[in-house]
């Protein structure tokens, strides 16, 4: 009963925020979700949706949804058994992008919006996403550290002296959100690369989520998490299809996410360095979690 009361306040928070917030209108856009249109004949599996999650390497002043998507992360939500699974696109990944030839995944966005990179990302792995949701580093640190932050556990130190000249020591690390944001975005210091850092971005989608989890009785916790949101949030989905997509999100169980990194070789295209994907790899992710949203092995 108190789960079901609080999924129902969810629901009046949502509907509430979606009618008083005025798109963009109160504050700056720094959250897109986006509806990706499907053609007729499309076969999906009802009870799993798939969110392609992208953070906007946008600068001050420029559109987040015509920008390169610095991470790129294909979610999908079983929303019947609450198991989820994340397949990581490493962003220099150099794929076929429909009316611009070939290219870097991440620049479908910058080609084409969140439209565009959903098919993008969605011919590489076999699976359609259903939404796409953008957002801007900034708000993201802003984010984690609105929740208090996370933890990750981290399988190997490693630094950079732009980003977090200290490091990351190895084993159970706290996070605050600009530290969530250089354990996700550094690349050039780890043994692979862009694997490694997709690998990193899915250890702090966990840990956002387990802090979620572990906070998510306190009153008021998620109902202002998710006005807060909405404030800086575009979209043009109803509150009834955003509480669904949220009630999804809500109960996925910690001990049953999954995931898997899509791996490549590196290869030199113009003279810059990209990875060239396993689609076969990609798709056989894709397979195995169409159905139940699960990969058992990588």
């Amino acid at each position: 009963m108190r789960r079901l009361l609080r999924m129902v306040t969810l629901g009046l928070v949502l509907a509430v925020a979606a009618v008083v917030v005025p798109n963009s209108t109160v504050a700056s856009t720094q959250v897109e979700l986006v509806k990706v249109a499907r053609a007729q004949g499309v076969d999906r599996e009802p009870e799993v949706v798939w969110i392609l999650a992208v953070g906007s390497d946008a600068r001050p002043g420029e559109s987040m949804l015509r920008t390169r998507g610095d991470a790129l992360q294909l979610v999908g939500i079983n929303t019947r058994t609450g198991a989820a699974t994340t397949i990581g696109i490493p962003r220099d990944s150099y794929v076929p992008i429909r009316g611009a030839g070939s290219d870097r995944v991440n620049a479908a966005l910058y080609y084409g919006g969140p439209q565009l990179l959903g098919e993008t990302v969605g011919d590489l792995v076999g699976v359609q996403p259903d939404y796409v949701f953008v957002t801007r580093f900034p708000f993201f640190e802003d984010m984690v550290d609105d929740i208090g932050g996370i933890e990750v556990r981290n399988p190997r130190p490693f630094s950079d002296v732009n980003l977090k000249a200290d490091g990351f020591k190895a084993g159970k690390v706290h996070l605050n959100g600009y530290g969530a944001m250089a354990f996700a975005r550094i690349r050039k210091t780890l043994p692979g690369g862009d694997f490694d850092r997709s690998a990193n971005q899915q250890r702090v989608l966990r840990g956002i989520h387990g802090t979620i989890r572990a906070k998510a009785s306190r009153p008021g916790f998620i109902e202002g998490g998710v006005q807060s949101v909405m404030e800086h949030m575009h979209t043009d989905l109803p509150p009834g299809e955003l509480f669904a997509l949220a009630q999804a999100v809500a109960q996925v169980e910690p001990g049953k996410i999954t995931g898997c990194v899509v791996q490549g070789a590196i290869g030199n295209v113009g003279g810059a360095s990209v990875v060239l994907p396993y689609v076969a790899q990609a798709r056989r992710y894709g397979d195995l979690a169409r159905k139940d949203a699960t990969i058992e092995r990588c």
